[in-house]
């Protein structure tokens, strides 16, 4: 079980990931912060930075460093153009996925 719960949960976290920097360019800590509201998606800094880091390898996302009154800069992520194209088709396809899951129960 534990197997297949990561494996879902890996791709529902790009996705998420993602969504939340697509309406705001967000820091590390605060997309850590975010996802904990749901147990499902909480995630800790050693596995969210590996996958922030091949998503700026993948060119999906960018990131720039902004000074904060709270500290020391931070370090803030966004989409690319290309990281918007990948979202909207993740969601189309998320779309279509939820769907048929939600129908399967009727069988």
């Amino acid at each position: 079980m534990s197997e297949w719960i990561s494996q879902v949960r890996r791709g529902l976290l790009e996705y998420c990931i993602l969504q939340l920097i697509s309406t705001k360019p967000r820091y590390g800590y605060e997309l850590v912060t975010i996802l904990d509201r749901w147990e499902p998606l909480a995630v800790t800094e050693g596995t969210l930075y590996p996958l922030l880091r091949r998503l700026l390898k993948d060119k999906y996302i960018d990131s720039f460093w902004q000074e904060s009154e709270a500290g020391p800069p931070r370090k803030y992520y966004r989409l690319t153009p290309e990281g918007h194209s990948l979202l909207e088709a993740m969601s189309l396809e998320w779309g279509k996925v939820s769907d048929a899951v939600a129908q399967i129960h009727l069988y």
